[in-house]
């Protein structure tokens, strides 16, 4: 399996999902009677980052991997979003950005040098960079936010985690 396979559908699959459990957020928040916005700040421990911040970072480690990856400029996003419909916004702008990748664009990704801004003076080589860090911490940041939801009482549940499957009849 190609890097691009590893990672790119995948990413925009779990991103998609994600925005469907937001949406079912927004179902449970109306009929409980409480605005849907209040979900975004909320979080599993004091210590922990809120939903906002955990699906930003979820859709920064999607779109750093691929950019990364493929050696192209990944898009910037100041991280200002307050509402559901902006979070949501996000989701759709990365998705959309994991979608102008094909598998030529990750020819090279296998044995490129990965330089990451926050462990300066090393590198790591792009298999080992999407093993042992970018889906980590894409998935570390996805399970927190379906935690959060579930946390608060949104009905999501492993086959909304999963999502659909390339199912195929048997011969």
């Amino acid at each position: 399996m190609s890097l691009y396979e590893a990672s790119v559908p995948q990413m925009k699959k779990t991103l998609e999902n994600l925005d469907r459990w937001i949406e079912l957020g927004v179902a449970h928040a109306k009929n409980k009677s409480f605005e849907p916005d209040v979900l975004l700040q909320s979080r599993l421990a004091p210590d922990q980052w809120p939903l906002v911040r955990q699906i930003q970072s979820a859709c920064d480690a999607a779109k750093f991997a691929a950019a990364r990856l493929s050696g192209k400029e990944a898009p910037k996003h100041p991280d200002e979003e307050k509402t559901v419909a902006e979070i949501r916004q996000r989701i759709t702008s990365t998705v959309q950005y994991l979608g102008s990748f094909g598998e030529k664009d990750f020819a090279d990704a296998s044995n490129r040098n990965i330089d990451l801004p926050f462990l300066e003076g090393n590198t790591i080589l792009g298999k080992d960079y999407l093993n042992e860090m970018a889906l980590p911490n894409f998935y570390f940041h996805v399970v927190t936010s379906y935690a959060i939801l579930r946390h608060d009482g949104v009905q999501v549940g492993k086959r909304d985690f999963i999502g659909s499957l390339k199912l195929q009849e048997k011969s």
